[in-house]
């Protein structure tokens, strides 16, 4: 049976690692798979919030939907909207994001240093707590979508964004690939700036719409003008619901979504990031060349294959 460690500092998971590394252990963070599993959940502390800055830190196991009811008490969210309720950590080691990656980006684009252990218990920071700091290597980028192989990271500067005032979403029927694809090309061709454009394949295509509510009602009526659709919000508890069942993940190249879905049965697709998420297992998305790369990069930062 694994040895389960839970960790509450940053110096317990050094500790943990260079002793595990010492004995010639494996180890694996957040999941089954080593000798010893690294618990993140006692590092769960927001460290600071600078409101002015819109930037926080915070410990990795601080969970999402947590860090957001503190930080909507003065008007401000991490726009980070991942199935689930997923730790700090978690986002940026599987590069998370939900529907509003359209607008803000993947916990590769809002996370702005970090402080990681490495598989030898090695202590290191990169970044820091504001938006255009670029002091150092940026391993908070390196480190997102690692998947725990390159290092346990401990803590995040985080960029954040104000509270909207409003919130409204288009549901547009789609009744071909074809026809979704015509009208996820309007949208986004249209003079408008929604926060998430999804397809919920088959069937409805979703546009959230968020700021003041003078311009989400303007926004609104453009698109509606263009692509017909009706309101309705409850569309985005079947999104995310899918999404987080999915067991693959589809790449497609930009104006190819008709294509890309018209061989599919059921799908989440972030139209614009050209992402399909799907109920089956499909391959790596990634090439050879960037595989080969990702070994390269972990061969440097845990030698001796201690991280599993």
């Amino acid at each position: 049976m694994p040895t389960v460690s839970e960790v509450a500092t940053v110096r317990q998971a050094a500790e943990v690692l260079a002793g595990a590394a010492g004995r010639g252990e494996r180890v694996s963070i957040g999941r089954e798979g080593g000798d010893v599993v690294i618990s993140t959940a006692g590092l769960d502390r927001v460290l600071e919030h600078e409101a002015g800055d819109l930037t926080a830190i915070v410990e990795a196991g601080v969970r999402v939907r947590e860090l957001n009811d503190r930080l909507a008490e003065h008007g401000q969210m991490l726009a980070l909207d991942p199935p689930g309720n997923p730790t700090i950590g978690a986002c940026i080691a599987a590069n998370l994001s939900g529907p509003r990656r359209h607008r803000y980006g993947t916990a590769r684009d809002l996370v702005i240093g970090v402080t990681v252990v490495l598989a030898d218990g090695t202590i290191a920071s990169s970044g820091g707590k504001v938006v255009k700091n670029v002091a150092g290597y940026d391993l908070g980028k390196l480190f997102c979508g690692s998947e725990g192989r390159l290092g346990l990271i401990a803590r995040a500067a985080l960029r954040l964004h104000p509270l909207p005032d409003a919130a409204r979403t288009l549901a547009v029927p789609a009744a071909s690939a074809e026809d979704a694809a015509a009208k996820a090309r309007a949208i986004l061709r249209a003079p408008v700036a929604p926060s998430a454009v999804d397809l919920l394949w088959p069937g409805t295509l979703a546009a959230l719409f968020e700021g003041g509510k003078r311009g989400v009602e303007e926004q609104l009526g453009i698109v509606r003008s263009l692509v017909g659709g009706t309101e309705d919000g409850s569309v985005w508890a079947e999104i995310e619901a899918r999404q987080s069942s999915s067991r693959g993940r589809l790449l497609f190249a930009p104006g190819a979504l008709g294509h890309a879905v018209s061989g599919l049965d059921e799908a989440v697709v972030r139209v614009a990031a050209g992402v399909a998420y799907v109920p089956v297992p499909v391959t790596d998305p990634r090439n050879r060349a960037e595989i080969d790369l990702a070994e390269r990069v972990r061969a440097e930062f845990d030698p001796a294959k201690v991280l599993v």
